[in-house]
């Protein structure tokens, strides 16, 4: 299939995805029969970029690394913004990678629906639209008879949802826990090597891993939106942060570290969820110590793990990186060739 693709911002992520198509356009094309032209970029910082025969996707990587404007492009149409480049280009497939604000969605879930109600697939990588309004958006995309992928929203490139739609297939899954947070896993496995929390949270900002507010990761945010996102799609049952109970990991002491390690025991952050005999779900985000002979106990450094409970397997476990902008880039690939598979079936 050829795919014209359009980007709705292009930042780390984006240009992560750039490199991957670039570099694996042969094999792509020969093994799987996907091939593509980018067709547009709009970017809110970047500017915009539109050319309905293609652009040199070389040449924008090049312009955005040395810190220029898309309107340096020495071709095509200048000026689009994200809702003009959606409706008027020549795209089939949306790539949404914007800024989002996960409290409210957007702006990604204005673009998204704008899209499937145009017509396009959409691949995405934001966290917002799913933890709001991800079966609303499924039902979008199928009454369109488009596509929605959105598999880099809970591991990056380590593929959760393609594990529970395609692999698992045929089970019932009963629950899930999971370390969904690489920050806190490498804080953790810092201070099991003796550092204090204080010291471990710098060296993990230091390395990127943390925000200068990482809030989001220590107190558990991150990972209670990818909660809501698995109970949402993954078990079927409707939830929003609020059903959540939250605990992060700021309390952990060093004293508490040791207290584990003679127990045999090791502490990680952990989301889960589980169905009750009733139907109804305990869902939450909480430090939990854990057997060394449990799967996720063995997890170190910035690395996230899932496990699902299954009718049929028992408990599965997937491990895998959690970030990155190229993981994070083959998330939006691996979607992009699910609808590929999709299409030829048709």
């Amino acid at each position: 299939m050829n795919f014209k693709l359009a980007f709705i911002g292009f930042g780390t992520v984006g240009q992560g995805l750039t490199e991957i198509l670039l570099e694996k356009k042969e094999i792509l094309a020969k093994k799987y029969d996907f091939q593509y032209s980018v067709v547009a970029i709009s970017d809110i910082l970047k500017g915009s970029v539109y050319d309905k025969n293609g652009l040199d996707m070389k040449k924008v990587l090049e312009l955005v690394k040395q810190g220029k404007k898309l309107d340096d492009y020495p071709m095509g149409n200048k000026g689009m913004n994200a809702i003009d480049t959606i409706k008027k280009s020549n795209a089939d497939t949306i790539i949404e990678v914007t800024y989002t604000d996960v409290k409210t969605g957007e702006p990604a879930i204005t673009h998204i629906k704008t899209a499937l109600q145009s017509g396009k697939n959409v691949v995405s990588t934001n966290k917002g639209p799913v933890v709001k309004q991800a079966i609303d958006l499924l039902d979008l995309a199928k009454e369109n008879r488009v596509n929605y992928g959105f598999e880099g929203v809970v591991l990056a490139g380590t593929p959760a949802i393609n594990l529970f739609e395609h692999c698992l297939a045929g089970n019932k899954i009963s629950g899930f826990k999971g370390i969904l947070n690489g920050t806190t896993n490498y804080i953790l496995t810092r201070m099991e090597e003796g550092m204090s929390y204080e010291d471990a949270l710098k060296k993990a900002q230091e390395l990127g891993y943390a925000e200068a507010d990482p809030t989001g990761d220590v107190e558990g945010l991150d990972a209670l939106g990818k909660v809501v996102i698995l109970t949402n799609v993954v078990l079927g049952k409707k939830i929003g942060w609020q059903d959540v109970e939250r605990k992060g990991i700021t309390q952990i002491t060093k004293k508490d570290i040791e207290e584990a390690k003679s127990q045999g025991k090791r502490w990680k952050l952990i989301g889960s969820c589980e169905i009750q005999k009733n139907g109804s779900i305990t869902a939450k985000v909480w430090p939990e110590k854990l057997p060394l002979n449990d799967p996720l106990a063995g997890v170190m450094e910035a690395t996230n793990a899932l496990t699902y409970y299954t009718d049929e397997l028992g408990p599965v476990t997937i491990v895998g990186p959690g970030a990155g902008r190229r993981e994070t880039g083959f998330a939006l690939l691996i979607d992009l060739l699910n609808i590929n598979r999709k299409l030829k079936r048709q």
